[in-house]
């Protein structure tokens, strides 16, 4: 069956078809449709819906569930966000598995509505205290907004941890055609670890604090092994990228917008392709080798909607890789998105 629906029902949908149990969250521009939605979605078919008082008891509410073994989500923009990266770093240190919607918009502070891009290193980086990571997925359709909820769900019950999907004002906002799931995805056992009072599990602990500093420093290289196990898990697109000079590299909205200029640039006779990452963490290295190996005078033009944020991981990731490609950057902020003309002068300038 397709519907024609926004990308924050698409939301609603993929958690539902996900076995998502509970929504917690507060309502916020341009997320709002996500807290609407499941509040008529959810009760009719026995799942709880809750609108706290704010962001902060919402994650905690999160927090509190997802400690029983129940699937749990909320959503929010930049702002809520924030206040929710005390309770991230909680589920990240318990091994919770919860999924979370940032539907970004302009800032910092109050900002506005428009879309924007500047909430990567908040959620890439650990916006919370210590030394974690999270899941994060950046769809760049509809569908995907339906389909990586979906596959957050997966993730987060895979590892144990929370994961984001990362999207934007745009994608939230935007209506395309859905192809809804042939099916429900089952629900995850979580017998082993799961917090229910019963017999079975009266011995089941959660926690995120063990005041032997060993302890605790054993407890943290545990959780980076399984961070870097997740590398197995990353997802990336690549268009025409395998006689590319020049690479544009893009999320969300953004993608979008560079993979039109990529067509128009091969019209043009230049050749230019398109590295799409779907995972922003764990980021697809192996993809971005692939675009790059044995091309001398290769070049990366990034398409982001803020202050560079995903281009300085990008340097990252090649230097990891031990390569010095030339990377570029074209932006906008405020709420404002480039256009395609706009990328391809900035691609022509620097070929």
């Amino acid at each position: 069956m397709i519907r024609f629906v926004k990308g924050n029902e698409a939301v609603v949908i993929g958690a539902l078809y996900a076995g998502c149990e509970s929504y917690f969250g507060y309502p916020i521009t341009p997320a709002s449709e996500i807290a609407h939605l499941a509040s008529q979605y959810f009760p009719p078919l026995g799942r709880s819906f809750v609108q706290a008082e704010c962001e902060t008891g919402s994650i905690n509410m999160v927090y509190g569930a997802a400690s029983t073994g129940s699937l749990s989500m909320t959503a929010s923009s930049g702002p809520g966000i924030s206040l929710m990266q005390e309770g991230v770093s909680y589920l990240a240190s318990a091994e919770l598995p919860a999924v979370i919607v940032d539907v970004q918009r302009s800032g910092p502070g109050l900002g506005n509505i428009g879309p924007e891009q500047g909430d990567y290193n908040q959620v890439l980086k650990g916006g919370g205290h210590g030394d974690y990571r999270t899941i994060v997925l950046a769809p760049g359709t509809v569908q995907e907004m339906c389909d990586f909820t979906i596959k957050a769900f997966e993730l987060a019950a895979k590892y144990r941890n929370p994961a984001y999907v990362l999207t934007d004002a745009v994608m939230g906002q935007m209506m395309e055609p859905l192809l809804l799931p042939e099916k429900m995805m089952p629900h995850p056992d979580f017998s082993a670890w799961k917090v229910d009072g019963d017999k079975e599990n009266r011995e089941h602990l959660v926690t995120s604090i063990i005041l032997e500093f060993e302890g605790w420093e054993k407890h943290n290289f545990d959780l980076e092994k399984k961070y870097e196990s997740m590398a197995v898990d990353a997802m990336s697109e690549e268009f025409l990228t395998d006689d590319a000079e020049l690479i544009l590299s893009g999320y969300g909205i953004c993608s979008r917008i560079a993979r039109s200029a990529v067509e128009q640039l091969r019209k043009a006779g230049i050749k230019a392709g398109l590295l799409r990452p779907k995972t922003l963490y764990p980021f697809d290295t192996k993809a971005l080798s692939r675009c790059i190996s044995g091309k001398k005078d290769v070049k990366i033009l990034v398409v982001e909607l803020s202050n560079g944020q995903y281009r300085d991981d990008l340097q990252l990731h090649l230097a990891k890789l031990g390569e010095n490609v030339p990377i570029h950057l074209t932006n906008r902020m405020g709420g404002n998105l480039m256009t395609v003309d706009e990328v391809l002068a900035k691609a022509k300038e620097i070929l």
